[in-house]
C-alpha cells in the first residue's frame, strides 16, 4: 500500500522521559476520547449482535455471489469458524455460473515438493477434511440474475471456537486501510510492533488484546510494505529538503517585511538543512520588557518530516502568552537544544532570562546548564502531573485517584523538609517507593516542587489560565500543513495577533476603601491589579504582631494557614515576606499589604510595581507611543543633519576644528547638568534591545 506524504502531521511528543523505549506517555484528554470510542465500539457490538443471522437452507436466493459470500461469513464468525472459496465453474454463455464456499478446514493439505534446504520448516495443516459447505448457483429470471443455495452442509468434524477465539482465525484479522496508514506513520517514526498495538489500542479504546488483528499481522504488513516504506521515506526525504528550502526563501522575504526579523540554521556536511530557528521583530522588542520568563514548549513533533518543534513564549501584562520565536530540530539530543539555545540567545542580542520553563527532558536539562547558566531552570508542574496517568493509574488500580490527590498536595508543600518527608510517607504508603517514575520525578525535584522553585521568579507561568493560553497558541498553528512554508505562515498570523489586538482597558471596579487598592488600579493592568485586589481583599482576614527591629508575624485569624514572618525596612520602604510570593510573582502578598496598611501607607512604594505588569507596558504600541516614536525620529534626523554639516565644515582649517570641538565640549557639559523629566524619557526611551 502506497501512502501520499501531502500532510505534514503532528503529535505530541509520546516518548517517556525515563528513557524506557517500551514506556510511553497518554496525554490528558486521551481518557475522554477513549471513553467515547469505546461506548461506540459497546454500541456497535450491542447493535451488530441483536441482528439475527439465520442459518443459510437449500433455496435461499441471493441477488449476487459476494452477498451470498458475506452472508455465509457472518454465520460462520457466529459460529465459532471461518470460510473460503473453493471451486467455480463457468461457461461461455453463462459465465460463472457456479461457487463453491466451504469451511477453512475442508479438504486436505496436499504434501508439497520440500526445499533444498538444510532445515526445512514442517507446518502443521489445518484442513481435516471437515464437510460443511455451501454451494451456489446462478440462475436468470424475468431476465434478472441472480443465486440460489443448491447445496448446503453444517455438519464439522471439528471443534467449534468460542466468540474471543474465532476472531483470531485468519479470516477475520484484517488490517483496515485506516489502520495500515496509522501503522506505517508510526513505524516511520521508529515505533516498535508491540508499541504500536498499544497505541492503536489506546485510540480506539480497547482493551489489550482485542485489536482485529494481532502482532503478528502487523509485523507481516510491515515486512509487506518495506519497499513501499522504502519508496515513500525517500519521497518524504525529498519532500523535506524541498520544504526546508523554500521555509529558509520565506525567511528571507520575511526580513524585507520585518527589519527586526531574525533568523539562523544548520547544514549538515552533504549541504542539507538540519536546524531552523527565527523570531520577529515584535517579539524581540517585547523582550526587553517581558523578556524575564521564557517557556520553552517541545511538546509536538513532526512525524511526517520527524522534526522536533520548539516554541519560545512569553507571558504579557494581562497574563497571556505571545511568541518569542520558533526553532524545528532534526532530533531531541543536547547538542540540538543546545544550538536551539544560543540561536535564541543570538536573536535577543546576547541577553537571558531570568527563568526559563520546561518540560521533564535530560537532553534540554543538560543544554540549559551549559548555555544558560546564570537561567534558573523550572520543569512546569502541569507537565508533571499530565504524566501521572500514564505512570501510575495501572499500578495502583482504584488507588489513583488518591494518590493523584495526595501527590498534587505534596508538591506545593512550601518548606524542603516537610516535602521530603512527605513524598516518602506517600510512596511508601502506596508501595511505590522502587518504581522507575519516582525516582526520575525525585532526582528533579530541584526543578519542580513549591519548596524548591518558590524563590525564582514565574511572573505566574503556573497559573492555569496561561497554560491553556499556550495551549491555545499552540492548537492554533498544528492543524495540518502541505509545508513548513505554509506553517510559517501560519505562526506569523497567530503571532501577530497579540501585537495587534487595541483592546479597551476594563477598569475594574473597587473591593476595598483601601487608598493602596486605588493607587494600585493606576498603574498595574487589570490581570495584575485583579491578582493583587484578591491579596488586598484577604489582608484584611491577617492579624499582624510586631516582633520589634521591624519584624512582624503574620497569620490568618483562624489560624487555617501557616504563619509568615514580614521584615519591613522604613528607611528605604522595604518589606519581605517568608512565603516569597512577590519573588515568585511580582506580586504582593497579602502579609506585606497587612503591614503596609498597618504602617498607615496609602500607597504602595514604586519598587513594587514591576515594569512588565504596569498599565503602560502593552505589547501593543498606542498610538500616543506612535507619535512620540515618530517625533524621535524627526529628531534623529535633525541631528543628523546637523552634525555631518559641522562635521565637514570643521574639517576645513585646524582653527575650525578647535573652535567647534572646544564649544561642543561646554555644550555636552551643560546639558549634563540640565535637570531630566520623566515624560522625555519615557518618550524617547529605546524600543530595541540592542539600544539599551
Amino acid at each position: 500500500m502506497a501512502t501520499k506524504p501531502l500532510n505534514n502531521i503532528w503529535i505530541r511528543r509520546q516518548q517517556c522521559p525515563c528513557g524506557d523505549w517500551k514506556c510511553y506517555i497518554k496525554y490528558q484528554g486521551d481518557d475522554d476520547q477513549t471513553t467515547v470510542r469505546s461506548e461506540l465500539v459497546t454500541r456497535d457490538s450491542a447493535t451488530s449482535s441483536s441482528d439475527t443471522i439465520f442459518t443459510p437452507y437449500v433455496g435461499q436466493i441471493f441477488k449476487t455471489d459476494d452477498e451470498a459470500f458475506d452472508y455465509y461469513c457472518n454465520f460462520a464468525r457466529k459460529n465459532g469458524f471461518s470460510v473460503r472459496k473453493a471451486r467455480s465453474t463457468e461457461s461461455q454463455n453463462l459465465g460463472v455460473y457456479r461457487r463453491d464456499f466451504v469451511c477453512y478446514r475442508s479438504g486436505f493439505n496436499q504434501p508439497r515438493k520440500k526445499a533444498n534446504v538444510e532445515h526445512p520448516r514442517d507446518r502443521k495443516s489445518v484442513r481435516c477434511g471437515c464437510d460443511a459447505k455451501l454451494y451456489l448457483t446462478k440462475e436468470v429470471v424475468d431476465g434478472e440474475t441472480q443465486w440460489y443455495v443448491s447445496q448446503f452442509s453444517n455438519i464439522h468434524n471439528h471443534e467449534l471456537l468460542e466468540d474471543d477465539q474465532v476472531r483470531l482465525l485468519p479470516a477475520y484479522r484484517k488490517i483496515q486501510e485506516s489502520d495500515q496508514e496509522r501503522i506505517l506513520l508510526l513505524t516511520k517514526a521508529g515505533f516498535p510492533v508491540n508499541r504500536i498495538l498499544k497505541v492503536l489500542e489506546l485510540e480506539k479504546g480497547v482493551q489489550p488484546g482485542q485489536l482485529p488483528f494481532i502482532e503478528k499481522d502487523v509485523r507481516n504488513f510491515v515486512r509487506t510494505c518495506k519497499k513501499t516504506v522504502q519508496e515513500n521515506d525517500a519521497l518524504l526525504t525529498q519532500k523535506r529538503e524541498i520544504d526546508m528550502l523554500a521555509l529558509l526563501e520565506t525567511c528571507r522575504v520575511a526580513t524585507q517585511r520585518d527589519d527586526g526579523f531574525t533568523y539562523n540554521y544548520t547544514t549538515d556536511e552533504n549541504g542539507k538543512i538540519e536546524n531552523v530557528s527565527w523570531a520577529y521583530g515584535d517579539s524581540i522588542r517585547a523582550f526587553s520588557v517581558f523578556g524575564d520568563v521564557v517557556t520553552f514548549e517541545t511538546t509536538y513533533r513532526s512525524i511526517t518530516y520527524n522534526m522536533l518543534l520548539g516554541v519560545w513564549f512569553g507571558i504579557d501584562n494581562q497574563g497571556r502568552a505571545f511568541l518569542l520565536g520558533c526553532v524545528l530540530l532534526q532530533d531531541e539530543t543536547s547538542q540540538s537544544f543546545s544550538w536551539a539555545l544560543q540561536a535564541f540567545i543570538q536573536f535577543l542580542r546576547g541577553n537571558h532570562p531570568q527563568t526559563i520553563v520546561t518540560d521533564i527532558d535530560s537532553g534540554l536539562r543538560n543544554a540549559i546548564a551549559t548555555e544558560l547558566p546564570n537561567t534558573k531552570h523550572v520543569i512546569c508542574v502541569w507537565h508533571v502531573l499530565s504524566k501521572l496517568s500514564s505512570w501510575f493509574s495501572l499500578s495502583l488500580g482504584l488507588q489513583y485517584p488518591e494518590f493523584k490527590t495526595e501527590f498534587e498536595l505534596v508538591c506545593h508543600l512550601e518548606n524542603i523538609e516537610d516535602f521530603e518527608n512527605q513524598w516518602n510517607h506517600l510512596m511508601a504508603r502506596f508501595g511505590i517507593e522502587s518504581d522507575k517514575h519516582v525516582s526520575l520525578l525525585f532526582s528533579y525535584r530541584a526543578f519542580w516542587p513549591v519548596a524548591y522553585i518558590r524563590g525564582y521568579f514565574l511572573a505566574r507561568t503556573m497559573t492555569i489560565d496561561y497554560m491553556k493560553s499556550v495551549d491555545k497558541f499552540m492548537k492554533n498553528i498544528l492543524s495540518p500543513h502541505s509545508s513548513f512554508k505554509n506553517f510559517f505562515e501560519q505562526v506569523s498570523v497567530a503571532a501577530s495577533v497579540a501585537f495587534q489586538n487595541k483592546e479597551r482597558v476594563p477598569n475594574l471596579p473597587l473591593k476595598t476603601c483601601l487608598p493602596l487598592e486605588e493607587h494600585a488600579r493606576s498603574i498595574l493592568s487589570p490581570y495584575a491589579f485583579n491578582a493583587l485586589q484578591q491579596e488586598l481583599v484577604l489582608c484584611m482576614q491577617y492579624a499582624a504582631t510586631d516582633m520589634a527591629n521591624g519584624s512582624f508575624l503574620v497569620r490568618h485569624y483562624n489560624k487555617l494557614e501557616g504563619e509568615c514572618l514580614v521584615i519591613w525596612i522604613p528607611d528605604n520602604e522595604q518589606v519581605h515576606c517568608s512565603c516569597k510570593e512577590y519573588e515568585h510573582s511580582g506580586i504582593l502578598c497579602r502579609h506585606s499589604l497587612r503591614v503596609l496598611v498597618l504602617k498607615n501607607y496609602f500607597q504602595i512604594p514604586e519598587k513594587y510595581f514591576p515594569l512588565r505588569w504596569r498599565l503602560d507596558s502593552s505589547l501593543v504600541i498606542s498610538d500616543d507611543q506612535i507619535t512620540s516614536q515618530d517625533n524621535a525620529d524627526e529628531c534623529s534626523e535633525a541631528f543628523h543633519s546637523l552634525t555631518s554639516t559641522l562635521y565637514a565644515e570643521s574639517l576645513i582649517s585646524k582653527e575650525r576644528f578647535n573652535y567647534v570641538h572646544r564649544e561642543l565640549t561646554q555644550v555636552v557639559e551643560i546639558v549634563r547638568n540640565m535637570p531630566v523629566f520623566d515624560e522625555v524619557t519615557l518618550d524617547l526611551a529605546p524600543n530595541n534591545v540592542s539600544e539599551l
